[in-house]
């Protein structure tokens, strides 16, 4: 299914490209849209009865499931977090350059040779930061996708067993140029997995 994926974005960029470089035109006054009901939603294309192969999109299961949800903000809570760190180390260096560079003439040789070291040490010790906070986020993000596929395999394997299936592909990684799109099971593992993981609701006293 990847070919299918790209083939759609260049059909995007294609389709966007040649505003690029025109005059854009007079600017109007807004006119509130019309209203349109909204589209309906596709019906599910019915499991091939008697198929014994499926596949799946992992990668859209991780995307659309409100456990792969959750643990992409986590990972995004943590690379901002570190972002804001690192911007704020970045500022307290350049404070300090700017001062030497602005000021160094007239401080003592003490003062200045201080001011030299500390801009040192903050370079190195933002070099240092940068592959900490790298290597915080990959462990994060190898943690969560660890967790993130023991919770999903009981649900890939009742899946298969409800069907019947002798195999079931990942559709990333089988190289499938073209299947029968019922045999796509992604949103009933996506549905499933919801299922499983949503959480315990508290009794109401």
């Amino acid at each position: 299914m990847r070919g299918f994926a790209i083939a759609a974005s260049l059909v995007l960029v294609l389709s966007v490209a040649p505003a690029f470089g025109q005059t854009p035109a007079p600017a109007r006054p807004a006119q509130p849209p019309p209203r349109t009901a909204p589209a309906p939603a596709p019906e599910p294309v019915p499991f091939p009865a008697g198929s014994k192969i499926a596949f799946v999109n992992l990668q859209q299961i991780a995307a659309l499931t409100a456990e792969g949800k959750a643990s992409a903000a986590r990972v995004e809570a943590l690379i901002q977090k570190k972002q804001n760190e690192g911007n704020d180390k970045a500022k307290a260096l350049a404070a300090n350059q700017q001062k030497l560079q602005q000021s160094g003439a007239l401080l003592s040789d003490t003062a200045r040779a201080q001011l030299e070291k500390d801009i040192e040490k903050q370079q190195v010790d933002g070099q240092r930061f940068q592959q900490d906070a790298q290597a915080e986020i990959n462990e994060l993000q190898q943690e969560l996708q660890n967790e993130f596929q023991k919770k999903l395999l009981p649900v890939i394997q009742q899946l298969a067993l409800e069907k019947g299936l002798q195999i079931l592909f990942s559709a990333a990684d089988a190289g499938v140029i073209w299947a029968e799109p019922g045999l796509d099971l992604t949103m009933e593992a996506v549905k499933k997995m919801d299922a499983s993981t949503k959480p315990v609701a508290t009794p109401k006293p």
